[in-house]
């Protein structure tokens, strides 16, 4: 155990340095928005990549390709120029419970945001200007995904932040979208959040060391857990806290910390 807030702070800045690297695309999800070169389409992918990713990482990053193969690598065009009753191709889709009717109405969804809301960029920063905040930002996405007919078994596949989700693939998302630096993982595509607003996608990895360092005592993944962990990593940087998550996710999956 490092004994020190300033130690821990060096450590994790080396951390970052280490991880937060073009080497780390390759065994990423973030691999398959790095496919496309328009914003639309980099959201898309994006957005259905981090909503598969739970699970083991060659076969999230597998059937995230898959997903995109299935709308002619060009997602944005498939949303708004095939026609819905040439979308049974998704039916046979499966990813642990994520199955064909889910990745239907996920579909379905993206299209009416795409067509009646002004895109992704604009439902996320819409919740996030009521509030100024993520949580605010997550729950505005969270109604518009979900304001057309749907089965209910869909909705688990979108967390609830005000059920007290830790949200771990929506935050995982926004930091693709919205953070951006100079080793070019992340996108910084979005330029209306800034990315000192941004929370820690927390998982069982980021978790675990978090707790290994002293930087969270909560025990539980959730939300109220993502506040206390984001908010000590704000110490640490307070403009770009959740580069962080490169170092305490990193060193769970690879080091084995």
């Amino acid at each position: 155990m490092l004994d020190n807030s300033e130690n821990i702070q060096s450590f994790l800045d080396q951390k970052v340095l280490s991880f937060n690297h073009s080497s780390f695309i390759a065994t990423d999800p973030i691999q398959v928005p790095k496919l496309f070169d328009t914003q639309e389409n980099i959201e898309i992918a994006g957005f259905l990549a981090a909503t598969l990713a739970w699970g083991q990482r060659p076969t999230i990053i597998r059937n995230a390709m898959k997903l995109v193969v299935l709308m002619n690598n060009n997602p944005i065009e498939f949303l708004l120029f095939t026609p819905e009753d040439e979308w049974d191709v998704f039916l046979n889709f499966k990813h642990r419970t994520f199955n064909g009717d889910d990745c239907i109405y996920f579909i379905k969804s993206l299209k009416n945001i795409y067509q009646n809301h002004g895109g992704l960029e604009q439902v996320f920063t819409k919740g996030y200007q009521t509030e100024n905040s993520i949580f605010s930002s997550l729950d505005n996405f969270r109604k518009v995904f979900f304001e057309l007919d749907h089965l209910h078994r869909t909705e688990k596949h979108v967390s609830d932040v005000k059920k007290g989700a830790a949200a771990k693939r929506l935050n995982m998302f926004l930091r693709w979208m919205i953070r951006s630096d100079e080793a070019g993982v992340d996108f910084g595509l979005w330029k209306k959040i800034p990315s000192s607003a941004l929370m820690l996608p927390l998982d069982v990895h980021t978790g675990n060391v978090a707790r290994k360092l002293g930087l969270l005592t909560r025990t539980q993944n959730d939300w109220r857990a993502v506040e206390e962990i984001t908010a000590k990593l704000r110490e640490f940087d307070p403009e770009d806290p959740i580069k962080y998550d490169f170092a305490l996710f990193g060193l769970g999956v690879f080091k084995g910390f």
